[in-house]
């Protein structure tokens, strides 16, 4: 079944934002937008055009999370937790990396950077002409950098699909000139798809991966392979986890969108 521009957007903008969920709060960014209404908003509109069963109202610690409008107190919730959960002294409650779900599963012993995981993720990462963002010595199999490299193949699907929707009219016997609207997209799908160029530290900088050369052959089937072979290997469980283990209302609400996504 093809999927369409727009969909392949609101996937992209659902993994951007759970990323940016998931990640630590050095900065009030998500603060913000919980305190102002904007997360709940968006989430709401991105799981209704991807036919999610999911609501923000509904969801696990929205009551609570609307009871702290003011951004300061969020934050002071968020950071602690945040560090609790996915950074942990002397271990996280709920360990971020694929590599260590997957080595538990497996019953051996989990350790960063070397796991087989960690290092296939790498890999896949590479493949997509996609490195470690700059500035920064972490694992790319962490939740909010596996959720970053599915934004980035989304993106480039979306690219992808709005040239077949040209070629088709072309077909059809038009012109193949795109609507006012779908030059907006292109160039709003460009600019982001150049960001993560710009944000990374990858081997060609400047350098983007043909779509026949991702792996599979094309943003739709890197996005497959990845999500079927990473993503829902071990994300359901981190989102469960998250659920029943957080203090702080705003992560299980996180975590409950996470688990509508990739179940």
């Amino acid at each position: 079944m093809t999927i369409s521009a727009d969909t392949w957007q609101a996937r992209a903008a659902l993994c951007e934002l759970l990323a940016l969920s998931f990640r630590y709060p050095e900065d009030t960014v998500l603060a913000d937008a919980i305190a102002s209404g904007e997360w709940g908003e968006a989430a709401d509109e991105i799981a209704g055009a991807l036919g999610l069963n999911w609501s923000a109202a509904a969801a696990p610690g929205a009551a609570e999370a609307a009871a702290l409008p003011d951004p300061a107190e969020i934050q002071k919730e968020l950071r602690p937790e945040a560090t609790r959960l996915f950074v942990g002294a002397p271990q996280a409650v709920c360990s971020p990396y694929e590599g260590v779900w997957r080595a538990q599963a497996e019953g051996v012993q989990p350790l960063l950077f070397v796991n087989p995981h960690s290092m296939a993720v790498e890999r896949f990462c590479k493949s997509c002409g996609l490195g470690r963002p700059e500035g920064t010595n972490e694992p790319l199999d962490a939740v909010w950098t596996e959720l970053e490299l599915l934004e980035y193949l989304a993106l480039r699907a979306a690219a992808d699909a709005l040239d077949a929707e040209g070629a088709a009219d072309v077909a059809a016997g038009g012109d193949g000139a795109p609507t006012g609207e779908q030059a907006t997209e292109y160039r709003e799908i460009g600019e982001d798809i150049d960001e993560f160029d710009a944000e990374d530290d990858g081997p060609e900088p400047g350098d983007v991966v043909a779509s026949a050369d991702l792996p599979g052959g094309s943003p739709e089937a890197a996005w497959d392979e990845f999500m079927a072979d990473h993503a829902a290997q071990w994300m359901p469980q981190f989102a469960e986890a998250v659920q029943r283990d957080s203090r702080v209302p705003f992560y299980r609400q996180a975590a409950s969108l996470l688990a509508a996504f990739v179940k």
